[in-house]
């Protein structure tokens, strides 16, 4: 048999494909790039640092994995992309050699009641699969195992036209076999409405008993109940007779005339469920979330024990376990479970789910269970759940790009993270990595570093380069990259304890600690240890206690750091009581908008399949008020040059003369005690980095009165050199007479603490315990924990 010679080795020519080595990028103006040039290597691992707000997230998500996704949409036909989201090109003048981005980012999941870590990874469609075949007694495919699918049946007919007027009816059934609970719908909790929360039962309806928001005296909502003509408005509540009581509680919506105007009475509980209980926890005003939790207890489901399946569900078994069993168990014990079981009907499918809960134990989730409601995730749990379907994926060439990726994870866990994105490298990809951990900039084959500030003081690239290169650069990143936080010579004394007695909340096991007072109190352990489950679910939240968390900001571009944090009523007081007029004239959501572009500052043109296009309103010139407005000053500003100031103008120019505001002031030390002193006031929320979100957020709380501040991971999204700045701000507040307690992985704010409590040893049931209390010199000198050892590296001890 002859074989043709290869010629191709000797070709001295290289092959025209192999020149598209490089992702270039040139100038790119997204948000506050500046003209921003880079050329990034294919195949390889690029990091992406710089402090928070220095335009990383700009240039990688609104730039490089916004055109990639934008190119692969338009190569779907009109008719499909008339369903698509339709985001415009991103501001760049060259976009050259992209590849297919897939972007694994931190927004956290939704917090539908429905949705949990098994629903949202696949793991609980297999695992409905295994049950229809394999469960005992057989109760039907696998929506019947599903907590998602109703049990229905109809019956009826239909007439078919059979032509020439002859018709024909035919009887037709139907019936499909669901899992839900019937009495929770799935949900495994049911809600019990405390009624002495909603209203005074000693006052009649004439008296305004109600504790509602927004059911107040004179307002409709109370009119059309006193007016029904149900009741008589001056007999007190608790002397109705039963169906008085009923028809207040939950009359079915009836039209009623009052002052000759149709309305519709409706009970207080389903209107109330309607209106306030139906919507997200989280997207409800502070106010109405601080009723909803006051007057509604959640408790577990008594049908079905809070496992939100019928009872035929739970019935079916597979070797004594049924799917709700399953869905309860630690991942890492299901996995052993699976990996147990052996029929030769289901291979492929035990393979693919032995495949999927082996990966959530590779990326250092194997302490979660299925049945945990995704929006209980943290956000660096939520992308690490999110990277679960890519691990073992056998696509090559693909961009993968991701956002703080060892966010929430101990330092023990960060050097398995950076193990999976070398293997993804490896396998032929190139990764994108915005980041600020030194364990993970020191793995790049490439570093993007974004500078010098933060803001309009940043957007450019302020170096291009190897690690080392960047450690030799001078710039800010390469300055704070091997900086090490010594521990605590002298650490202050508590002047009291939070004593927690009995904790059991999750993984917790019967702890007992004191948490001291007026000091620095650090929580550390690996990621699903228990910290959480110890500050969140067992310090009481009472009055004193104020809770910064890692939840996000809602927020449309309409709203600002002015509107966020409450700046702009002073504000807008204090230039209504300057010039004589009402303050809803400076307000560019109310009357003071522009009528143009309702305030916006812009003009959306809809293009359909196409992405739309915003062009600058041209008669406010993107000021976003009406030029009447515009005539009023104080200070010698107008109020869009007052919201176009940073914060640290805005605070010298509320500080004193003409335009002095203590209130707006204080407002905005705050802002600039946290690092935030560059952004302006009237900046779009959706344009803020997730690090300025969480200090936004913190500088809002600041001004709460309480005296015990809770912090969940402080450090996330900042810099280096912003981590200085974050700990003298806690010692400020500690110095101030508040205690705070910090749940942290950052070996910088444990070195500074003077207390640590560190959960473990491991996560899940291997946690749950307290296994160190003290000092960090002690916890250094001791290394007797995951912690101890790294933090004793870190110090150099």
């Amino acid at each position: 048999m002859s074989m043709a010679k290869r010629t191709d080795a000797q070709s001295p020519e290289p092959h025209a494909a192999d020149s598209h080595d490089l992702i270039r990028v040139h100038g790119a103006r997204e948000n506050n790039l500046k003209d921003v040039s880079v050329e990034l290597p294919k195949r390889r691992l690029t990091v992406f640092t710089g402090v928070s707000g220095s335009g990383k997230s700009s240039l990688v998500f609104d730039t490089i994995a916004a055109e990639s996704q934008r190119m692969i949409n338009e190569t779907y036909s009109a008719f499909v992309q008339g369903f698509m989201p339709t985001p415009a090109r991103p501001e760049a003048d060259v976009l050259d050699g992209l590849t297919t981005a897939i972007t694994v980012d931190q927004q956290r999941m939704g917090a539908d009641p429905r949705s949990t870590v098994g629903t949202a990874t696949d793991a609980n469609a297999m695992l409905r699969i295994l049950f229809s075949r394999l469960g005992k007694p057989h109760i039907g495919p696998p929506g019947a195992y599903s907590f998602n699918v109703a049990s229905v049946s109809a019956s009826g007919g239909f007439t078919v036209d059979r032509g020439a007027d002859k018709t024909k009816t035919e009887k037709v059934t139907f019936s499909r076999t669901g899992g839900m609970c019937t009495h929770c719908e799935g949900r495994g909790t049911v809600s019990d409405i405390d009624l002495t929360q909603l209203y005074d039962d000693s006052k009649s309806l004439s008296e305004d008993p109600f504790t509602i928001p927004t059911y107040t005296g004179g307002g409709w909502v109370v009119r059309v109940i006193t007016e029904s003509g149900f009741f008589d408005p001056d007999k007190p509540i608790r002397d109705y007779t039963k169906k008085e009581r009923h028809d207040f509680l939950y009359r079915e919506p009836t039209k009623v005339k009052i002052n000759g105007i149709n309305l519709t009475y409706e009970g207080l509980i389903p209107k109330l469920q309607k209106s306030m209980l139906s919507k997200d926890r989280e997207a409800m005003q502070p106010h109405i979330r601080a009723f909803v939790d006051r007057a509604v207890a959640f408790a577990e489901c008594p049908e079905c024990d809070g496992t939100r399946l019928s009872e035929a569900a739970r019935s079916s078994k597979i070797k004594g376990v049924n799917i709700a069993d399953a869905c309860a168990m630690q991942i890492s014990d299901l996995a052993e479970w699976v990996r147990a079981l052996d029929d030769p009907s289901v291979t492929p499918l035990l393979a693919k789910l032995q495949h999927t809960l082996d990966s959530f134990q590779e990326i250092g989730l194997g302490y979660l269970s299925l049945d945990r409601a995704s929006g209980t995730l943290s956000g660096g749990e939520a992308q690490r759940v999110k990277m679960i379907r890519h691990l073992g994926s056998s696509l090559t060439d693909v961009t993968y790009v991701f956002d703080e990726p060892t966010i929430g994870l101990h330092p023990h866990d960060i050097r398995r993270m950076n193990d999976l994105l070398l293997r993804l490298r490896d396998k032929g990809n190139t990764v994108l990595v915005v980041e600020h951990k030194p364990e993970a900039i020191a793995i790049a084959d490439h570093v993007v570093d974004l500078g010098p500030g933060a803001g309009t003081a940043g957007g450019a690239v302020c170096f291009e380069g190897t690690v080392e290169g960047l450690r030799a650069s001078g710039t800010v990143t390469g300055r704070h990259l091997d900086d090490r936080a010594a521990v605590k010579e002298t650490v202050r004394r508590p002047s009291g304890a939070l004593k927690i007695r009995g904790a059991t909340a999750n993984n917790l096991r019967n702890v007992d600690v004191d948490i001291p007072l007026g000091v620095l109190t650090v929580v550390t352990g690996v990621a699903g240890s228990g910290k959480s489950s110890l500050v969140h679910g067992s310090v009481p939240a009472d009055e004193g206690v104020v809770a910064v968390d890692q939840s996000p900001i809602r927020g449309s571009r309409r709203s600002n750091p002015a509107t966020y944090t409450g700046l702009l009523d002073p504000i807008r007081k204090a230039f209504a009581k300057a010039n004589g007029v009402k303050p809803a004239l400076f307000s560019a959501n109310s009357e003071g908008a522009c009528p143009n572009c309702n305030g916006a500052g812009v003009v959306y043109t809809d293009l359909a399949m196409m992405a739309g296009v915003a062009t600058t309103c041209e008669e406010c010139e993107g000021k976003r008020f009406d030029a009447s407005v515009l005539e009023y000053h104080l200070g010698g500003r107008d109020i869009s040059e007052v919201l176009a100031m940073p914060v640290t103008e805005a605070e010298v120019f509320f500080g004193a003369g003409e335009a002095r505001t203590p209130a707006a002031h204080r407002i905005l030390g705050r802002l600039a005690d946290v690092g935030l002193g560059y952004l302006t006031l009237g900046q779009p929320l959706t344009t803020l980095s997730g690090g300025e979100r969480q200090r936004l957020k913190l500088a809002t709380h600041m001004g709460e009165k309480g005296g015990v501040f809770v912090l969940d991971e402080p450090t996330t999204g900042l810099h280096l050199a912003d981590v200085e700045q974050l700990l003298g701000l806690l010692d400020r507040l500690v110095d101030s007479g508040k205690s705070v307690i910090v749940i942290e992985h950052h070996q910088a704010v444990m070195a500074h603490a003077d207390w640590i409590i560190d959960l473990g040893p491991g996560a899940g049931h291997d946690g749950g315990r307290v296994v160190f209390e003290g000092t960090p010199a002690d916890l250094v000198a001791a290394r007797s924990t995951l912690t101890g050892e790294h933090l004793a590296d870190y110090v150099g001890a």
